[in-house]
């Protein structure tokens, strides 16, 4: 067989076409996400635990934990991390600063998860000169200033300190808060000796619905499209799991033990901590009811709250490029 210049060409072509492909499936191999997560009892811990995040990805992944959003949006605003685990007032703030990320998962809606547990105190006006601690910037932080707007209380009356959950916990051993508003494991821990005021179901129905969601990089978005439905299918089919029959996630469980591994809550607390949020699955994700619509409107709302309490400098005319519903989507199409 003769080897002609135009034959030539096309061995190269075919040759770089071939380096290129296998070049890419060694990068793939070779990836690392960081995926930033909080000790929260819900679904997605199980996958976490059992390693189907990499299965699915085929990289491997560097989980990270975090205690409050608002260090989850510091990490990613410095690029040390890809995927991260936020509450609704911390991605707020990040939206409102114009940081560079995507809403792809709305983990839950919060309800009793979250609450203002106190002690020494039965009625709201008693706030009044107390110690109350909330990790800033948090949807406890944003919960706690809205109970204060609707009791007719001024926050600048109420010693309000900013500490993180494990800080919390400790703070409240030794007797030096009056009160806190936090999320579980922490809050169930403190609820021993103390009665709840209020609760972020309360708060909801007062006006500021709060919520937890995973959020991904613009940049990493781009970079690994797929990567990013299959962590969303992945997310998905663990919520899935557990809508379909919550008994099944008793305390004697896999599951149970699997999340109480990771986030330090007692096993045979994980069901009950876990009625405390209303889990959408990867179905509804799009819907207008949280990624295709509401969730725009919440962020947007819980932005305007933020400014009024001078959180943040500034509110967007416009939060929807902070919430995607595509990627939602792409993962029913990969799971079908």
């Amino acid at each position: 067989m003769s080897i002609t210049r135009r034959s030539l060409i096309a061995f190269a072509s075919a040759s770089a076409a071939f380096l290129s492909v296998a070049g890419f499936q060694a990068n793939a191999a070779d990836l690392t996400v960081n995926i930033a997560y909080q000790p929260i009892v819900e679904p997605s811990r199980v996958p976490q635990a059992d390693g189907a995040y990499e299965k699915a990805f085929d990289a491997k992944v560097n989980w990270q934990k975090f205690d409050s959003g608002a260090d989850v949006i510091a990490a990613l605003a410095s690029g040390s991390i890809d995927i991260g685990y936020v509450g609704s007032s911390p991605l707020a703030a990040g939206a409102s600063r114009e940081l560079q990320f995507e809403t792809v998962y709305v983990v839950g809606l919060i309800s009793e998860a979250e609450a203002l547990a106190v002690k020494g105190i039965t009625k709201p006006e008693e706030l009044v000169g107390k110690k109350i601690a909330t990790p800033f910037v948090s949807t406890a932080h944003y919960s706690l200033l809205t109970a204060l707007k609707h009791w007719n209380i001024d926050p600048k009356s109420v010693e309000i300190l900013n500490l993180r959950p494990p800080e919390i916990a400790a703070a409240w051993e030794r007797g030096d808060l009056d009160g806190a508003y936090v999320w579980d494991p922490v809050l169930s821990q403190i609820k021993k000796s103390a009665t709840v005021l209020a609760d972020s179901k309360n708060v909801a129905d007062w006006g500021g619905p709060t919520f937890d969601a995973w959020i991904v990089s613009k940049k990493f978005a781009s970079e690994h499209p797929d990567l990013v439905a299959q962590f969303v299918k992945v997310t998905g089919a663990a919520y899935a799991s557990y809508r379909a029959k919550p008994e099944a996630w008793d305390a004697a469980s896999p599951e149970a033990a699997k999340i109480a591994k990771l986030t330090g809550a007692k096993v045979e607390e994980v069901p009950a901590l876990l009625k405390g949020y209303y889990f959408p699955t990867l179905e509804e994700q799009a819907s207008a009811d949280f990624l295709g619509g509401k969730t725009i409107d919440a962020v947007t709302k819980t932005s305007a709250f933020l400014l009024e309490q001078g959180k943040i400098p500034a509110v967007l005319s416009d939060y929807s490029p902070y919430v995607s519903a595509k990627w939602a989507e792409q993962a029913l199409k990969v799971s079908q």
